[in-house]
């Protein structure tokens, strides 16, 4: 089975309502780090929960950072690895008070 379909698509975020252009790996909005549930194998669009997907937490690892998201609806977790054009000072916030950047 293949593990990843490629898609260049843009969208607006659900989230936050930040336009966003998609580059084939774009899962996620760089302003404000949410996801949505769609997808079963990245980039296959086969989920049917459609749920948002948290940032929950970011790590450092091998010199990359990593974000977790957890479905708001199933609880489904996926690891995504930030963009070149996400938002510093939110990835910066998530590690550091995630209850601050989400008005927990």
């Amino acid at each position: 089975m293949k593990q990843f379909t490629k898609r260049v698509e843009d969208f607006n975020c659900t989230h936050c309502g930040a336009v966003v252009r998609g580059n084939g790996y774009t899962n996620h909005c760089p302003k404000c780090l949410w996801s949505k549930h769609v997808d079963n194998n990245p980039g296959d669009r086969l989920s049917n929960c459609g749920g948002m997907m948290e940032p929950v937490s970011v790590e450092q690892k091998g010199g990359k950072f990593i974000i977790t998201h957890k479905c708001v609806v199933c609880g489904k977790t996926i690891r995504q690895q930030v963009s070149d054009n996400d938002d510093m000072d939110t990835i910066i916030a998530l590690s550091t008070n995630p209850d601050f950047i989400f008005g927990k």
